[in-house]
């Protein structure tokens, strides 16, 4: 069995989705003139769309592993009718990957009333992808935009090594793509009013490494005063390594000894300037050193503390939060273990526990509080991946908001037919897997999912309930069901309704005991 370090992957790609953007027909172009230059967007019908806007410096040459700097102004009238090239990384999500490093624009998308002296909430979108891979332009967000009456931002921002690398007398190191998700927002609370957006009232949200990305926003001294609510979707705060397939962070020192070991595999271990020497390695061969999956460092000076831990302790900016997960998270990796050539049996299940959690002791427990019969040995790995990674650390989260009163509104994606992220028969039904909320929020790729007539409902409720959120911090209003603050608020097609299971507090509570 390979190791879950590889394994994390398989539930990060939506290249299914993603590998096909449709464009709408042009109509009369809008131009925005910020303070870098004008630009050009693109008219729809009912909003308009702008672009691979450049919100810092190229991070090339000595910009590499730099902090990003400002863009440079631009003379005459910047197209921005399509996006700019993703930040580098392999071929998955992005069709044939990424190498170009000319990467920190982003995208706004408008609704047709929006306009500087009418404002709209913002809400910037970072998006998820193991902070290896994805792009914001994956999102197209005008159903957010025009259903809820918004401005939609979607960020790309340094990934991989690119973005987290660590190395000893490297300002900013493990931080990058951090640091840059804060440029970013410098950029919206000075320009978006341009758009028509709402400069005091932007909300910071992202799903699964986006949404970690939110978590360590909330934990970062210096993204203070740079967003004023956070949605978090299958991000858990509480993340940590030993629970691979969520995000999460490590110490500066670990950090440190990873980007060490990059030095080595691409030849600048021994070189006498060993940041000179990464600088002059060429994209395809960082990308193929690289690992998985990265992880930001904390105990650094834009992350001083692992974000779980800094929120347990009430040291985070107190903004109101949405929070929530899926209800079978972990089925589709479950799925893509098992069709790898691991059958989950009950023969076969304290090997397959023994492989992901191999602390002594534990993977007796975790079998005997999870028990494996003949004929459902996928859906409880996959259950055991979605409570240790996302359901209770999501939980735990959400407890720690509420004790610092912060106001915490926390959800549970539950559309057991959820459509497909991926092409391919899975071995078993997979439920509402991870990032399966997403094309209820978004047409992924710039195509809409295939939904039933319910699907669209609750696709409509939750963009409500969204926005909501962003504008007031409140989710409820008339015409939805009521989100109770003290309790799961379950969203599925037939059913929206307040749920919390005594067999979930049952399994966090094991969790807990067993951290």
């Amino acid at each position: 069995m390979r190791t879950h370090r590889v394994l994390t992957a398989l539930g990060c790609a939506l290249t299914a989705v993603l590998a096909t953007t449709a464009w709408s027909a042009p109509r009369p172009a809008p131009e925005v003139r910020v303070h870098d230059g004008v630009v050009r967007g693109a008219a729809h019908d009912g909003y308009r769309t702008f672009e691979g806007i450049p919100y810092a410096a190229p991070p090339v040459g000595r910009l590499r592993w730099a902090p990003p700097r400002p863009a440079a102004p631009w003379a005459g009238v910047r197209d921005a009718t399509r996006p700019a090239s993703a930040c580098p990384q392999p071929a998955g999500e992005v069709p044939g990957g990424s190498t170009d490093e000319d990467c920190l624009h982003l995208n706004v998308t408008t609704p047709d009333g929006a306009e500087p002296a009418r404002p709209r909430p913002v809400i910037v979108w970072l998006h998820g992808g193991g902070l290896t891979t994805g792009a914001g332009s994956s999102y197209d967000a005008h159903r957010m935009a025009t259903r809820g009456d918004v401005v939609v931002v979607t960020v790309d921002y340094r990934l991989g090594a690119l973005g987290f690398l660590a190395h000893a007398g490297l300002p900013g190191s493990g931080t990058f793509g951090l640091a840059d998700q804060q440029a970013a927002l410098r950029w919206v609370r000075t320009e978006i009013g341009a758009f028509g957006g709402d400069a005091r009232n932007v909300t910071l949200a992202g799903e699964s490494a986006g949404g970690y990305s939110v978590c360590a926003q909330l934990a970062a001294p210096a993204a203070a005063g740079l967003f004023d609510r956070a949605i978090i979707e299958s991000g858990p705060c509480a993340g940590s390594p030993d629970r691979p397939f969520a995000p999460s962070s490590v110490p500066l020192s670990t950090a440190r000894a990873t980007g060490a070991d990059l030095a080595a595999k691409v030849g600048c271990g021994g070189a006498r300037d060993t940041t000179a020497c990464l600088r002059r390695v060429s994209v395809p061969r960082l990308l193929a050193a690289q690992a998985t999956d990265q992880q930001p460092a904390y105990d650094s000076p834009l992350l001083p503390a692992d974000p779980g831990a800094a929120i347990a302790a009430g040291r985070f900016h107190q903004v109101p939060v949405l929070i929530g997960n899926n209800h079978d998270e972990g089925n589709g990796w479950a799925a893509g273990i098992v069709q790898a050539g691991n059958p989950v049996t009950p023969e076969t299940w304290p090997d397959v526990v023994s492989a992901f959690f191999p602390t002594p002791g534990q993977a007796k427990a975790i079998v005997h509080e999870y028990p494996v019969h003949r004929s459902d040995g996928g859906p409880v790995f996959g259950a055991v991946i979605g409570d240790a990674n996302f359901a209770c650390p999501t939980a735990r989260t959400d407890t720690a908001l509420r004790t610092a009163q912060v106001p915490a509104w926390r959800y549970e994606f539950a559309d057991e037919h959820a459509p497909p992220l991926t092409s391919g028969t899975p071995p078993f039904p997979l439920g509402a897997p991870h990032a399966s909320e997403l094309p209820y929020l978004f047409d992924l790729g710039g195509r809409p999912r295939d939904l039933t007539a319910a699907q669209h409902r609750l696709a409509d409720t939750m963009i409500d309930y969204w926005t909501r959120f962003a504008r007031t911090a409140d989710p409820n209003g008339p015409a939805s069901p009521n989100w109770p603050r003290n309790a799961v608020l379950s969203l599925a097609p037939d059913r929206i309704v307040p749920t919390r299971t005594a067999e979930l507090r049952h399994h966090c509570a094991f969790w807990g005991a067993h951290r």
